[in-house]
């Protein structure tokens, strides 16, 4: 997914801050309970525990939703309405029409500036605010199903985060695809049709907010389980993370490159610490090892051509204090 991160100034961020302060208790008190995106007191480890949970219940027959550039198009007049309903001061709605309307300065290749937003749709990335009022027009959709009673009609639960959301059904997923489709038309928003697909859990695999979930065998009985783990594309891109960190060129002291090393390690285990991490982990370790192992060579010049027994993994994650995600 891309957008164009937009960055206000210090004088609009502050002046965001406090708007947001002053309307949020408003806005949160209307939001569905299953929103999780950008809320005070929720994560994204309580969407991916629910998604987890509904699985296993039985709610196995996945749309896998996929929202076309959800932040790009928001169409501000009906987003402003939805403001309208729960604010009634005329000035803070000026402040937010403002704020939604204001041109984005980019420059192209050639260095030359161009204005780009202000055209009736879109909340602008980057914005203090701008979170809150992508919340609040998901919010629409999701209150029109529950209204509408759809989740006891389709047998289903939906679970949102931010433009994010899967719909978790008992057998209902294709009927709850076709009508969600309909209702992000009629809101100005488009499902993209190529990327959202239908995924039975219990025989494939699909990825939400980081994880994979899917169908796994436990290797002592053979018996499936429905499980959740980090997904390939997370595992990679912490690697690329770790790569970047020990890349050959880096002259800072051991210690200061060890402290980003670990605190980019722990960072991710805090957030990957739910459902079957055991091998996710073993992965990232050995690599982290490999990574460590050919850094301290280059810099110590070891003579052992492969350096693995001045830097063992003992030395590495003992004396070194490298931090090891899948403990002895």
């Amino acid at each position: 997914m891309q957008f164009a991160l937009t960055v206000p100034t210090i004088r609009d961020r502050v002046a965001q801050t406090a708007a947001k302060l002053v309307v949020e208790p408003i806005f949160e008190a209307d939001l569905e309970p299953n929103a999780y995106g950008y809320r005070p007191q929720r994560s994204a480890q309580d969407a991916v525990q629910e998604v987890h949970r509904l699985l296993c219940e039985g709610y196995t027959d996945v749309v896998d939703a996929d929202l076309s550039k959800y932040f790009d198009t928001i169409p501000h007049s009906e987003l402003l309405q939805s403001v309208a309903r729960r604010v009634a001061d005329g000035r803070v709605l000026h402040l937010l029409k403002m704020w939604l309307k204001a041109p984005v300065e980019e420059r192209d290749e050639k260095g030359n500036r161009k204005l780009t937003g202000g055209q009736g749709k879109g909340t602008p990335q980057g914005g203090v605010a701008s979170p809150l009022l992508a919340n609040l027009y998901m919010n629409r959709f999701l209150k029109h199903w529950r209204k509408q009673g759809k989740g006891e009609q389709y047998r289903a639960r939906i679970v949102n985060y931010a433009d994010d959301f899967v719909i978790l059904s008992r057998g209902k997923a294709a009927e709850a695809r076709e009508w969600t489709q309909g209702v992000m038309t009629r809101l100005g928003l488009t499902l993209n049709e190529q990327k959202t697909c239908i995924r039975n859990a219990k025989q494939e695999s699909f990825d939400f907010l980081g994880y994979t979930f899917g169908p796994r065998y436990w290797w002592k009985t053979g018996k499936l389980y429905l499980a959740a783990s980090p997904s390939k594309k997370a595992i990679q891109r912490l690697k690329d993370g770790v790569y970047e960190l020990l890349r050959p060129g880096e002259n800072d002291r051991w210690e200061e490159v060890r402290d980003r090393l670990n605190a980019k390690l722990r960072g991710w285990q805090n957030y990957f610490s739910h459902g079957s991490v055991g091998k996710a982990y073993r992965i990232v370790d050995g690599y982290v090892y490999n990574c460590v192992r050919h850094f301290l060579r280059r810099r110590h010049q070891a003579t052992n051509s492969r350096g693995t027994r001045q830097f063992s993994a003992d030395v590495v994650y003992g004396e070194r204090g490298v931090h090891r995600l899948q403990k002895a």
